[in-house]
């Protein structure tokens, strides 16, 4: 689906198009920053493709950096009114955010180039995380003098292990491409050309799969390691007979036994 057949507003772009969500960030003279009118487009797209309840969504970006973080020119000319220019932002990006995280279906980040920022949290909160071979991770915020938002810390964190991205967030180090693969920052690396069409080719197959099946497997996995090991069981237990008494289960029995591909509804 062309960029052109989506909403536009302030850089970001969005829409549903065959049960596939996507939200598009369209600031590549600004490195795809967040200003404080992108960030409220970037909410409102958030809401508005999850409202209309895809199967999947796909974050992308386009230019050479897939998001720098907060816009910094914006901050400077904030002046000592920056603590109520973030405060602005925040208050209705954390929320979206955190929906956007915990939806019941993949979310899938196509990373074409360096992440800084508040850049971070928004490419990690995927589920999935495809990157091109020029990504790489500069946290950025102690170096300004700042600390963490939208999730940089606690999606680097899950990701990296807590020690590691406290020193990476300490340090603001540059982590290139093998290293952020190495280190399961993405989960995939792909020449420039095609990572689009490897984003693309992820998320059909996730638009085609049981979506009930995913929802329950993303509410298991996000719950640990909190949950102990009894409450778990349990909680499998109830999620799995929810399945067996669904359309989905039935037609993965039956395109097993026939030996063919399943349609789920």
């Amino acid at each position: 689906m062309s960029t052109n057949e989506l909403k536009q507003s302030e850089g970001i772009a969005w829409g549903v198009t065959e049960r596939i969500g996507r939200i598009v960030l369209k600031r590549a003279e600004r490195s795809n920053s967040l200003s404080l009118a992108a960030s409220r487009v970037l909410v409102m797209a958030i809401n508005e493709v999850l409202d209309l309840r895809p199967r999947v969504v796909l974050l992308s970006a386009e230019g050479r950096i897939f998001c720098s973080g907060g816009d910094i020119a914006e901050f400077v000319a904030a002046g000592n009114g920056l603590d109520a220019l973030v405060g602005d932002m925040l208050v209705t990006m954390h929320p979206a955010l955190h929906r956007l995280a915990t939806a019941p279906v993949p979310i899938v980040a196509a990373v074409n180039g360096p992440i800084g920022g508040a850049g971070i949290g928004l490419a990690l909160c995927a589920d999935f995380v495809l990157a091109s071979e020029s990504v790489k991770l500069r946290t950025g915020y102690a170096a300004i003098g700042l600390s963490s938002d939208l999730g940089a810390s606690y999606f680097l964190a899950r990701r990296v292990g807590p020690v590691r991205a406290q020193r990476w967030l300490m340090l603001s180090e540059t982590i290139d491409a093998s290293g952020c693969l190495a280190n399961g920052v993405v989960d995939a690396l792909h020449p420039e050309t095609e990572l689009e069409e490897a984003a693309e080719h992820l998320v059909q197959q996730l638009a085609r799969a049981a979506s009930g099946s995913l929802a329950c497997i993303k509410t298991l996995c996000s719950g640990l390691p909190g949950r102990d090991l009894a409450a778990h069981l349990e909680f499998e237990r109830q999620l799995l007979l929810a399945q067996t008494r669904g359309p989905d289960a039935k037609e993965g029995i039956r395109a097993f036994l026939e030996r063919q591909p399943p349609r789920f509804n």
